[in-house]
């Protein structure tokens, strides 16, 4: 697979930079996306799917041991490209209802921006 064959990656909201990430789990986040692009489908314990929020939306799951932080990066596998739509600190077991329908509500914009909402 050459780069033109590998799908676009989209930071609808959010970012992936150093700090807050130590370098170490900005560069796991990295090499996660680009098994994303490359067509490859990530499991757990790297991301698992995240039916709550919306139809082939996944959340990659980072342990950044540097700075004794979780990372959540909450994204949708689209035909062509890779859309993140939230990159949060995690702090409690379950995801915060708030997270929940943030995305949501970023989904339903981004589709519509496409005019496919």
């Amino acid at each position: 697979m050459n780069i033109s064959d590998s799908k676009e990656l989209v930071l609808f909201y959010g970012e992936i930079k150093t700090p807050p990430f130590s370098k170490s789990a900005r560069t796991e986040v990295g090499a996660l996306l680009r098994q994303l692009q490359k067509g490859e489908l990530l499991s757990l314990p790297e991301s698992r799917p995240m039916p709550t929020i919306g139809k082939h939306c996944h959340e990659i799951r980072v342990s950044d041991g540097d700075n004794n932080k979780e990372w959540r990066i909450i994204y949708r596998i689209d035909k062509d490209e890779i859309v993140i739509f939230d990159v949060f600190q995690k702090t409690t077991k379950k995801t915060p209802n708030q997270i929940i329908d943030n995305c949501q509500k970023r989904i339903k914009r981004y589709d519509e921006m496409l005019g496919t909402g």
